[in-house]
Formats: structure tokens, sequence, C-alpha cells
């Protein structure tokens, strides 16, 4: 791993109204409001969650005592979706001023964005929509992750994304695109397995090229997730990162490789539509954790032998 301070919270200040939580090898979900009662009753267990910022960008109201009740027993990551870090205009200050004041809420474990852009002048789109791999990208969104990382103070991870089209003016791979990012930025990554595999299967490459080539040692995250099965225009497979359903096999089978090459990372199960009863989802986020722990033994192992 990298130098990187992506688990701050462990760090919370003395004025903190939180504890401080690790989430070193551990496996957590989505936060949906509807789990709460459920989660409360089943009593403080290990795991962690996450929250997507802009759901929480009002001043109060039930959203924040919602997530306020589950910072005070664990770890949160807040994953942002809208940022629109890809996007060709500045960043939006008052979207950052906004998650800058989240991030000092309540002082996740974890912060992350996405490679993708969603806005078009004062236009949101409900998408993240991919970007051409360019050095002028590079250095437009490199730009725009420093500054993210300057107002809020710290490093973000940065997610792969899921893509449907490829642009033909692009002179360099993702994996490429991603490690230049990292090398100018100092940001870490988030690595969706499960946009891996949706990638792969749309673009017809192969996902374990794609993760051969990734830089593995900057990962401070993982995402998992299910995908939908659709057909294109010609008739040929599609597969939509919908998150509305159960990890597929294959991206569980990506994810075991993974782990066996970096240990045991925080690793997030999301299920974002068509949201299941609490115990279906917590069953996710235990075969992640059967995963992690299974490797988390023989990676201590092989550290402790190294240092001999």
């Amino acid at each position: 791993m990298n130098g990187l301070a992506i688990h701050p919270a462990s760090r919370a200040s003395e004025t903190s109204r939180f504890p401080a939580h690790l989430v070193a090898g551990l496996a957590g979900t989505s936060f949906k409001h509807e789990h709460l009662p459920a989660i409360l009753a089943r009593g403080k267990q290990d795991g962690f969650f996450e929250v997507h910022a802009e759901n929480y960008m009002g001043a109060g109201g039930p959203p924040h005592d919602a997530l306020a009740h589950i910072r005070r027993d664990y770890p949160v990551s807040l994953h942002g979706v809208c940022m629109s870090i890809g996007g060709p205009r500045p960043l939006d200050q008052v979207h950052l001023q906004r998650f800058k004041a989240l991030v000092e809420r309540y002082e996740p474990a974890l912060v992350s964005e996405h490679l993708a852009w969603s806005t078009h002048d004062t236009t949101y789109y409900n998408d993240l929509l991919p970007l051409p791999y360019t050095a002028a990208t590079v250095s437009r969104v490199a730009d725009h992750i420093e500054e993210m990382q300057e107002v809020i103070g710290r490093a973000i991870l940065l997610e792969n994304p899921s893509t449907y089209i490829l642009f033909p003016e692009s002179t360099m791979s993702e994996t490429e695109f991603i490690r230049e990012l990292v090398r100018r930025t100092g940001c870490g990554l988030l690595l969706d397995v499960n946009n891996v595999f949706v990638s792969a299967t749309n673009h017809s490459y192969s996902a374990l090229s794609y993760l051969a080539d990734f830089p593995l040692e900057h990962i401070g995250e993982i995402h998992l997730a299910g995908h939908a099965m659709q057909e294109d225009d010609e008739g040929d497979l599609l597969l939509i990162d919908s998150h509305d359903g159960p990890v597929a096999d294959a991206v569980w089978k990506l994810f075991d490789i993974v782990i066996s090459q970096c240990g045991p990372l925080p690793t997030l199960v999301e299920w974002d539509s068509d949201i299941p009863d609490w115990p279906a989802l917590e069953a996710e986020a235990v075969a992640a954790q059967a995963i992690l722990d299974r490797y988390g033994r023989s990676y201590m192992l092989g550290k402790a032998h190294a240092a001999e």
C-alpha cells in the first residue's frame, strides 16, 4: 500500500462527536434508512457503511438523524456521485463546500468520487458519463482532484468507471489514465470489481488483463455490486451496472483474485435499487468478509515472515 492517510477516522479530533473506528479488513454495505431498525436491533457488530454524500447535503432532519445513529457505532465511507470530476467546467464551489462540511461533520474513514462527469452548464444528469482518455483529459481531471483534495484537506479515492462506449480519440488505456492520475495527484483508488467485469464484457476484453495492469498497490477500498443483463441493438450481451441484485459469481471470483494479491482491503457491497430486506444485504457482506478473513490470515503471516 502507499502512504496515503485514507483512514483519518482513527485519529478523530478531541472535539469529535463520534468515536474513532477503523475499517481495515472489514466488509460493509450501503446504508439504507429502511434498514436502520434492523441494524440497531442486532447490536454493534464489525463492518462499516457507505452513504452517498448528495443525500446528506441538507442541514438536518431525518437523514442526518439516521446517519448520526450509524456513525456513533460504525465507520462510514462517504461516496460522492455528483462532483463531476471529469467535467469540462470548473468544480461547483457550492457543492464542494457542502461536501467539505460533510467530511468535517462525520469524519468518514474513507472518502471517494467517480472518474466520470455528470454536468453540463447548469444541468445535472442522473448518470456517470465516461471520458476520452487523452493527455488533455488527464490534466483537467488531475486539476479537479487536486482542488477537491485541497478543499476537504485529505486524499480521496477515485473509482474506476463502468462504461458502455469507447472514444476513438483516446490515446491511452483506462489503467494508464488512472495510473497517471495517481502519480500527479497522490489520490488513492477505489477498485469497483463489478465495474471491471461490466466494462470488460461490454467491450470484449479480459477482466484479468485489466486487473493485471491496474495499480493495485494504490487501492484503499473495493466495491462489489450486482449488474443487469440486457441486449444492445445488435443483439449482443450488454451489462448494466444496476446495483439492484446480489453480486454475480464472476465478480466474486475476480474479487477473490484481487484479495489474494492485495490482502484484506475494506470492501463495500452496493445495493441501491430494488432494495431487499436487511438479512439479504447483510448476507452479501458476510460472504465478502469470509473472503477477507481467509486471505487476511495468510497475508499477515506473509508480512510477518518478510519482517524476520
